[in-house]
């Protein structure tokens, strides 16, 4: 890859429920380490708590522009990639390796990686964030074609919610 050394800094938020907990804290101590300004939201203790609300929180920030991209950090990654995709305008993947990290923003343009603090490790994740942060969406006709597609699946479905047409 060799990108990960020309990264600029960017805006993240980063959020996790209690069982993503443990690893948030070191996650962000790496990120702000590397220049990248973050916002936490939460959660702030391992007191229980719903990854849909902390998801929300993350992906409003992203998808209003507040921050450029978001981490969310649950148990497996699952719920919170869930919650993260029911939000318009958010392209979520589920990363636990380098390759699926980049490959996400390279072809699919997700703009909020979740990764799972009981499936991978601290130096793991570093990895797969670095590789994230590093990479950016294709400039070549088939892949944003595809994501155009996405988009015009989302309206369609608010649509269909709404009873518009």
């Amino acid at each position: 890859m060799g990108a990960e050394n020309n990264m600029k800094p960017i805006s993240l938020a980063v959020g996790g429920d209690h069982a993503g907990f443990p690893l948030k804290g070191p996650i962000i101590e790496f990120l702000r380490s590397q220049g990248h300004a973050v916002r936490d939201c939460g959660s702030y203790d391992p007191a229980p708590v719903d990854f849909p609300d902390i998801a929300q929180a993350v992906c409003d920030l992203v998808r209003t522009g507040r921050a450029d991209r978001g981490l969310l950090v649950c148990g497996t990654g699952v719920g919170a990639c869930i919650a993260a995709n029911k939000i318009p305008g958010i392209r979520a993947s589920l990363c636990h390796d380098v390759y699926s990290a980049h490959q996400c923003v390279e072809h699919d343009d997700v703009n909020v990686v979740c990764i799972g603090a009981q499936v991978i490790g601290a130096k793991v994740a570093e990895d797969c964030l670095r590789a994230f942060l590093a990479a950016e969406f294709s400039t070549e006709e088939q892949f944003r074609r595809r994501v155009a597609k996405l988009g015009d699946l989302e309206r369609q479905a608010a649509r269909e919610l709404t009873g518009s047409s």
